[in-house]
C-alpha cells in the first residue's frame, strides 16, 4: 500500500513549467495525498476490525465498510492513473490512454472547437452583440488613438520604401499603367471629354489667350513682316512701292487680329469652335481620327524616356512622401488624424456607416467560420502533435488532475457506505 502511494504522488517533471503550473502541481500533489492517505486510513480500519470482529459485532459491520471503501478506492485510482500513465509502472491493456492517443485527443478536441465555438452563426452572433464598429469608433476618436495609428502607419510606410527596390517600383507602375492605355482605345475617351468641354464653352478662354498672343505678336514684329514682304517682292518694283504694299498688308494683318482678338462672335472663332466640335466628334466615332489618335498613344508609350519620365515621377513623389511622414507636425500626418478621428465620430455614432462596418465584419467573420474554422483550430492538432506523450499527459493532468482527485476520495467513501450497507442487509435478511 505505501509503495503504490508514492508512486501515485510522484511530482511530476517540472520542465517547461509556468508558475501558474507551479501552483497547480502543489496542489495536484497535495490532493493525491489526501485521496491516498485516506485509502490508507482504511486499510487500517479493516485490519483492526478484522482482529476485532471476532469478539465485536460491531467490528464486523467496520470491517465490511472499510473493505468496500478500500476496493472503490482503488478502482478509481487505479481508473484515474491509467488516464495519465501505467498505473504501477505496469503496462497493462488500456491504460496510459492520454500519451498514446494523444494525436486522436488533439485531432476530436480541435474538432469540438470547430464545430461548437466557430460555428458560422455563433460567430456572428457574437460580432453583432459585441458591436465592433462603434467600440473601434470611440477608440479612433480619441486624438491620442488618431496620432499614434497614423504614427504607426507612417513608420510602416517607411519601412516599406526601404524595402522596395525604386526600379521595381518604376517598372511595375509603369507596366501596369502600359497594359492599361494599350487596352484603352483612347479617341472615344478623349472625344467625349472634349466635345463635354467645347460644348460648355470652356476653351474659350484658352482662345482668349491665344488670339491675345497673336495680336501682340502682329503688333509688335513690324520689322518681321515688312521683311517677309520684301523678300518676297520682284526685284524690279520700285523700293516705296514695297513700302505702301508692307504698310498696306501689315495694317490688314493687324487690324484682323485685333478685330479676332475683341470680338467674341467673330467667324474665325466661330469656324475654330466648328472644328474643334467636329474634331471631338471625329475621336469618337471616324476611323481614321481613331486610328491616329492609337498611333499617337502607341509612340508616346514606345518613346524611352517615358520610363525616365516614371522613375523621376516616383523618385520626386517619393521624397516628398517620405519628408511628410518623417515630420510629426506635417500637414499630411495632420490631415491624416483628423480624417481618422472623423472616421472615428462616424463609427461611434452608431449610423449607416457603423452598420456597413459591422456587417463586413460580420460577413468576413462567418466566411472564415464557414470555411476556415478546422484549419484555424488546427493549431490544436499541431500543437499536440509536437508534445511527445509524457509531456502531453502532465500538462493535462496539472490541469484537471487535481478535480479527478476527487473521484478517488468518492469512490472511497462511497464504497464504504455501499459496503455497509451490503452488509448490513446480509445480516438481517440472511443472519
Amino acid at each position: 500500500m505505501p509503495s503504490m502511494s508514492v508512486v501515485n504522488a510522484a511530482p511530476p517533471s517540472v520542465t517547461d513549467l509556468t508558475p501558474m503550473d507551479q501552483v497547480r502541481r502543489q496542489a495536484l500533489i497535495k490532493m493525491k495525498l489526501f485521496a491516498t492517505g485516506l485509502l490508507v486510513v482504511m486499510a487500517v480500519i479493516f485490519v483492526a476490525a478484522w482482529l476485532l470482529q471476532d469478539r465485536f459485532a460491531w467490528a464486523g459491520y467496520v470491517r465490511a465498510a472499510a473493505e468496500a471503501g478500500m476496493v472503490g478506492g482503488l478502482a478509481d485510482w487505479f481508473a484515474v492513473t491509467a488516464l495519465f500513465r501505467h498505473p504501477l509502472g505496469l503496462k497493462i491493456p488500456h491504460t496510459a490512454i492520454i500519451p498514446r492517443r494523444k494525436d486522436v485527443i488533439g485531432s476530436s478536441l480541435s474538432e469540438f472547437v470547430a464545430t461548437n465555438f466557430l460555428s458560422e452563426q455563433l460567430v456572428r452572433e457574437k460580432i453583432a452583440g459585441f458591436g465592433v464598429a462603434q467600440r473601434v469608433g470611440a477608440w479612433l476618436q480619441r486624438p491620442e488613438s488618431a496620432k499614434r495609428l497614423v504614427a504607426e502607419g507612417a513608420a510602416a510606410a517607411e519601412k516599406l520604401s526601404d524595402v522596395l527596390a525604386d526600379q521595381q517600383v518604376v517598372e511595375l507602375l509603369s507596366g501596369m499603367a502600359r497594359r492599361k492605355l494599350e487596352e484603352l482605345q483612347v479617341g472615344p475617351p478623349l472625344g467625349r471629354i472634349a466635345a463635354d468641354i467645347f460644348t460648355r464653352g470652356e476653351h474659350h478662354a484658352l482662345v482668349d489667350f491665344l488670339v491675345d498672343r497673336c495680336y501682340l505678336w502682329v503688333r509688335d514684329n513690324y520689322d518681321l513682316v515688312a521683311r517677309v514682304v520684301t523678300d518676297r517682292a520682284p526685284s524690279w518694283t520700285p523700293r516705296f512701292l514695297d513700302d505702301i504694299v508692307t504698310d498696306r498688308i501689315y495694317s490688314e494683318v493687324e487690324t484682323f487680329a485685333r478685330a479676332v482678338r475683341d470680338d467674341p462672335d467673330h467667324d474665325l472663332r466661330k469656324a475654330i469652335d466648328r472644328f474643334l466640335i467636329e474634331f471631338a466628334d471625329d475621336l469618337q466615332h471616324d476611323e481614321k481620327t481613331m486610328a491616329r489618335a492609337e498611333a499617337i498613344k502607341m509612340r508616346i508609350l514606345n518613346n524611352t524616356e517615358l520610363g525616365e519620365l516614371a522613375g523621376e515621377v516616383w523618385q520626386s513623389a517619393k521624397s516628398a512622401l517620405l519628408q511628410e511622414l518623417s515630420n510629426p507636425d506635417s500637414s499630411l500626418r495632420r490631415s491624416a488624424q483628423q480624417a481618422v478621428i472623423r472616421f472615428g465620430e462616424r463609427l461611434a455614432a452608431g449610423g449607416e456607416t457603423a452598420q456597413r462596418v459591422d456587417t463586413w465584419v460580420a460577413d468576413a467573420a462567418g466566411y472564415l467560420a464557414a470555411n476556415h474554422a478546422r484549419a484555424i483550430t488546427g493549431i490544436i492538432d499541431e500543437t499536440i502533435a509536437r508534445w511527445d506523450g509524457p509531456a502531453t499527459s502532465r500538462k493535462i493532468e496539472l490541469q484537471i488532475g487535481r478535480d479527478l482527485q476527487f473521484i478517488r476520495i468518492n469512490g472511497t467513501v462511497v464504497g464504504a457506505l455501499a459496503g455497509l450497507a451490503i452488509y448490513t442487509v446480509a445480516e438481517v435478511v440472511l443472519g
